[in-house]
């Protein structure tokens, strides 16, 4: 299973990677929308609401990512984070899904269990 948790973590560490890179460019276009029609008011409306989406987009990445740094590294608390993140990407048809079902699978076993220090 070991082989098994060093994915998993690259796998949440990728796909946070992907979603900060994806909040950039949220903040970017929705930002530049507004710098291009050169109106005061949809500057600064476009302005905020790429602050707030990208801002969002980031803040949901990250514990994906912290999330996969703990599972490389073993940590105990790493394996709760990841089970909540994987029951929460369940609804994410079909890739959430197939995340979520993965990280279930692993993180559950009682081989896993042992890698992280837990008593089974």
């Amino acid at each position: 299973m070991k082989p098994h948790v060093k994915v998993l973590g690259w796998m949440y560490i990728l796909l946070g990677i992907l979603g900060i890179l994806a909040a950039a460019l949220t903040f970017v276009a929705i930002t530049g929308g507004g710098l291009i029609s050169g109106d005061e008011t949809a500057i600064r409306i476009t302005s905020l609401v790429g602050t707030l989406v990208g801002g969002f987009i980031t803040l949901v990445s990250v514990p994906g990512i912290v999330a996969g740094w703990g599972l490389l590294k073993f940590k105990a608390w790493a394996r709760i984070l990841t089970l909540v993140l994987g029951l929460l990407n369940l609804p994410g048809f079909p890739v959430g899904t197939l995340l979520g079902i993965y990280t279930i699978w692993i993180l559950l076993d009682n081989e896993t269990s042992r890698l992280f220090g837990e008593n089974v």
